[in-house]
């Protein structure tokens, strides 16, 4: 039998998903996996203000609606101290700031060092029995906003709003040469690069990847051009090849054609925007930029 860690989960009912049952709450708002809403209705682990209901049990506002799930608690993620700064948090989700030469997540169990693992130590010092569940990924050298969600039901709908395009990611970049549109769309398709392992490239047999971008600042004498980029898809080295593809490689970014102008690609994850899906809150996360002194002011 699969080792199960006990999480009671705790939503206070809003006005947005009052008058709302049980199951309709689980399986048409928040869709949540057949799986884990079979799981919940066999093990009678959904209550309201304490007590056993009926599914079709309709919710009111200021009810309190507790699940119990049962949390898989095989491979943890090993913990590294380090700092870490908190940009939101609450018992459902954790946005954080990103540093730069830090892989997001182990790619071995006994990796250490990465975001993930300074997440874990976090957990650990602030007394929370998570498990670390990172919803999206930014490149190693990438700095800024990254979303985790601190129980599985939490994960799942957090997945499914980011496949859905409900999330919205902000990124500034610096790139090279003097952008001449003050704003465009960049709408090509991007592949791996056959002569180079991590390397991508835009390619007519490659997925289909949307950049939107807009001039924020020009730096003449820099030569360089600071732009805000969103993303309506979320491939592997999406801005860095798109800015590239255009004539404007990021600054630093060698990888992809840029100077070495800095140590690293500067390319930051600035905003995260989302409605919380338990509290129906807009959440708007901004993260300062870490580099000290900033890549981003030094021009």
């Amino acid at each position: 039998m699969t080792a199960c860690q006990q999480h009671l989960v705790t939503i206070v009912i809003h006005e947005k998903i009052a008058g709302l049952s049980i199951e309709e709450l689980l399986k048409q708002y928040w869709r949540a996996p057949k799986k884990l809403v079979h799981q919940l209705r066999m093990e009678k682990a959904v209550t309201i203000n304490k007590e056993s209901q009926n599914w079709k049990q309709v919710l009111q506002v200021g009810d309190v609606l507790h699940i119990q799930l049962c949390e898989d608690s095989q491979h943890p993620i090993l913990a590294s101290n380090s700092s870490i700064e908190v940009l939101y948090e609450d018992d459902h989700l954790l946005i954080v700031n990103k540093p730069a030469q830090m892989d997001t997540h182990p790619n071995e169990a006994e990796e250490t060092g990465t975001l993930a693992n300074v997440v874990a130590a976090y957990f650990q010092r602030t007394n929370q029995q998570n498990q670390v569940r990172h919803v999206h990924r930014l490149d190693k050298d990438t700095t800024g906003a990254i979303l985790f969600a601190k129980h599985s039901l939490s994960q799942a709908i957090l997945n499914r709003i980011l496949e859905e395009k409900r999330i919205t990611r902000i990124y500034h970049a610096l790139v090279t040469g003097k952008m001449k549109e003050k704003s465009g769309k960049i709408k090509e398709q991007i592949g791996r690069d056959r002569h180079h392992p991590t390397k991508r490239r835009v390619s007519k047999t490659g997925q289909s990847a949307v950049t939107y971008y807009r001039v924020l600042k020009q730096y003449p004498k820099k030569n360089l051009t600071l732009v805000q980029c969103s993303l309506e898809t979320g491939r592997t080295h999406q801005i860095r090849v798109h800015l590239s593809y255009i004539g404007h490689p990021i600054a630093g970014d060698v990888l992809y054609g840029g100077e070495k102008l800095f140590n690293r690609q500067a390319l930051h994850a600035r905003q995260i925007i989302l409605e919380h899906p338990f509290t129906g809150e807009i959440i708007e996360c901004t993260a300062p930029y870490l580099d000290e002194p900033a890549i981003f002011s030094e021009v």
